[in-house]
């Protein structure tokens, strides 16, 4: 599995470099978030651990981007940083950061964390999948499951830990009356 690290401090940015390799992951490492961002938008990159503090694009608004460009994948973001109190973490997490470390990094945390984010991007893409498997039927909208035909709120309750509430939207309320 890929990941980008984005880090303006090349010291930083090498030993974090070194740890996700001696890990076993692809890595990526740019200089700030610019470059980040750009690969990112460029190649599906799953995973991505920046720095907070970085002079072009900041970790926070690298990830309030790629949260906003609409893409189909989900990369999983953690963020390093000297930063502390709740203000600021609270800033990251509406932003759209996955998790967080302090600097310097534990490589034995690091590990730990990019574990979290590749389950994390695993269920995600098995879940992609799932949607893309289940027959639909255009015209009253029942899945099929195996050779039966079952209404969508019947299959979701079975599959899911969803419940409904039956209410008619109001152009369905109108049909319904008329009838």
């Amino acid at each position: 599995m890929k990941v980008l690290i984005a880090d303006d401090d090349p010291v930083a940015r090498a030993i974090v470099e070194q740890i996700v390799r001696r890990l076993g992951y692809e890595s990526l490492a740019v200089d700030g978030g610019r470059p980040a961002l750009a690969a990112v938008m460029r190649e599906e990159i799953p995973l991505v651990v920046t720095d907070w503090n970085m002079p072009d694009i900041d970790g926070v608004e690298l990830c309030r981007r790629l949260r906003a460009s609409g893409r189909q994948v989900y990369t999983y973001v953690l963020m390093l940083t000297t930063q502390s109190g709740k203000k600021k973490v609270l800033e990251a997490l509406d932003a759209g950061v996955d998790d967080f470390m302090t600097k310097p990094v534990d490589a034995d945390e690091l590990a730990a964390r990019l574990k979290t984010g590749e389950r994390i991007i695993a269920l995600q893409k098995e879940m992609r999948q799932m949607e893309g498997l289940l027959s639909i039927c255009m015209r009253c909208k029942k899945i099929r499951e195996g050779k039966a035909w079952v209404p969508v709120d019947q299959y979701v309750t079975e599959h899911t830990a969803t419940s409904f509430s039956h209410a008619f939207c109001p152009e369905c309320l109108k049909q319904q009356m008329t009838e």
